[in-house]
């Protein structure tokens, strides 16, 4: 790293901030690095720094001017993995999405090299986003930017030293941990905290203070010959205050830690158990929801039998009470009454179950299909989501005319109503519109007003039939920048 940060690389633009080089790629002809930019792709070199990445496109004898993707800044920055492939296609999962660029790592097998940036990347994101979240500046902040990078340097030594290909990336670099880990923002908040509460001062001699310190992070690269920013001054002579140390005691951080180790392991527990029930295909998949849903399956046929009144009495004694509890204003007393019910069946059930082993979720298996089902399968969920999204766009297109009042008649019909509505929110308590709007939907099929109601709904239909849709003209982009250009 201070072989690199001293040469001529990026020597322009790294001068302004002191930034130091972490990483080079690209520099190797066995192992290329590829910018996509649309359906076009570049080689280059990719460069990073404890600040940003640098992209250089490769020309014919030299590089390009570098392009740089800025970490630092509060930016709301996105880097996350993504597919590549020729002329814009999505087939290979070897590449990393920096917006609004996509860099590719090829390789023959797997995405190791790919999965390194992408840690690397983030954990210099993170640290930023460290500092810019807590307000960290002056020696905190090149101590915070040490600590990043002497993250990275581990992991690039244990990658030169380890034959493994299956190297945990995350787990020795700290801010990308803390961002995967239960409670890892507590932790990073507590060491904001220390670092604030402590005061260092570098210029003075607090070592004779007599108090208990350690090297930092800042301290042991300094010592290595390599200076973070332009705040510290011979940061070897002085020691960072351990501070909240106390024998036979926890410190706030080691508590943070603490807790998010056994949060952890319960984390770690519980996606076992996901793992394990996750299943293949979307016909069992299907199934197993099914199964899920069916107790408020069973609850919604309840309530649409009570709606229609198939059992005239039952429908009547729930019309009843319900309106009594409504006018009454027991309504959130109800649904209070619902979740403490609830928590006694869970409370009840676990005591119920102790010692017992637990019981999975029966499901009937689907009879399996062959490819050519699966297909069919797949043409039958496209055409049923293309024709739902079809009748969203009319149901739209219709209020759109209606708005416009391409047809004047029902626009006039359609605002009178609207103007009935408001005064009705206006003058009307709530607890009543509550009621009326209550027994206008579960009394719409009781045998005194099923004639009427299909009378009505009937004349609703044929109104909303009678509506035309807004019309809509499909123009390219070609067409539209002519247009623009027209005006212009």
């Amino acid at each position: 790293m201070k072989s690199q940060s001293e040469s001529s690389l990026l020597s322009a633009v790294r001068s302004t901030r002191g930034e130091k080089i972490l990483e080079v790629d690209g520099t190797v002809t066995t192992q290329p690095v590829l910018e996509h930019v649309g359906i076009s792709t570049w080689p280059g070199r990719l460069i990073l720094t404890d600040h940003a990445l640098y992209f250089e496109a490769l020309r014919v004898v030299s590089y390009d001017i570098p392009k740089r993707y800025d970490l630092s800044d509060d930016l709301n920055q996105t880097v996350k993995p993504e597919l590549t492939g020729p002329w814009g296609t999505r087939l290979f999962d070897k590449a990393v999405l920096s917006e609004p660029a996509i860099i590719e790592f090829p390789e023959l097998k797997g995405h190791t090299r790919r999965d390194y940036w992408l840690a690397v990347i983030r954990e210099i994101l993170y640290v930023h986003r460290f500092i810019n979240k807590f307000h960290i500046t002056g020696i905190e902040k090149d101590d915070a930017l040490s600590k990043a990078s002497l993250g990275i340097l581990r992991v690039q030594a244990i990658q030169e030293i380890s034959s493994s290909s299956t190297v945990c990336f995350e787990s020795l670099l700290m801010f990308n941990l803390c961002d995967q880990l239960p409670g890892g923002d507590l932790i990073l908040e507590t060491l904001a905290n220390m670092s604030s509460s402590r005061g260092l001062n570098w210029g003075n001699n607090i070592v004779a203070s007599g108090g208990m310190y350690s090297i930092s992070a800042l301290t042991t690269v300094s010592n290595l010959g390599v200076m973070f920013g332009s705040s510290s001054n011979n940061p070897s002579e002085a020691g960072l205050l351990v501070g909240e140390l106390a024998v036979g005691e926890m410190s706030s951080l080691e508590r943070a830690v603490k807790e998010s180790r056994e949060n952890y392991k319960k984390v770690v527990l519980a996606q076992e158990t996901v793992n394990g029930v996750k299943a293949d295909g979307i016909d069992t998949n299907l199934a197993v929801m099914k199964e899920l849903l069916l107790p408020v399956m069973e609850v919604g046929k309840w309530l649409l039998s009570l709606v229609y009144w198939d059992d005239p009495l039952k429908s009547l004694l729930f019309s009843l009470i319900s309106t009594f509890i409504i006018f009454r204003g027991w309504l959130g007393y109800t649904l209070a009454l619902t979740l403490v019910l609830i928590a006694i069946f869970m409370v009840v059930t676990r005591f119920c179950n102790q010692g017992r082993p637990l019981v999975g979720l029966k499901v009937m298996a689907p009879p399996p299909m062959n490819t050519m089902e699966q297909l069919l399968a797949v043409q039958n969920a496209i055409s049923l989501a293309e024709q739902l999204v079809q009748d969203g766009n009319i149901v739209l297109l219709k209020f759109r005319a209606l708005l416009l009042s391409i047809f004047p008649q029902a626009s006039d019909r359609f605002a009178a109503l609207l103007v009935f509505m408001a005064l009705i929110l206006a003058l009307v308590p709530s607890k009543y519109m509550l009621l009326v709007v209550f027994l206008e939907t579960f009394t719409r099929y009781s045998p005194l007003r099923k004639a009427s109601t299909e009378r009505w709904m009937r004349r609703l239909r044929e109104w909303w039939f009678s509506i035309p849709a807004a019309p809509v003209v499909l123009e390219t982009q070609r067409q539209k920048e002519k247009d623009a250009k027209k005006r212009k």
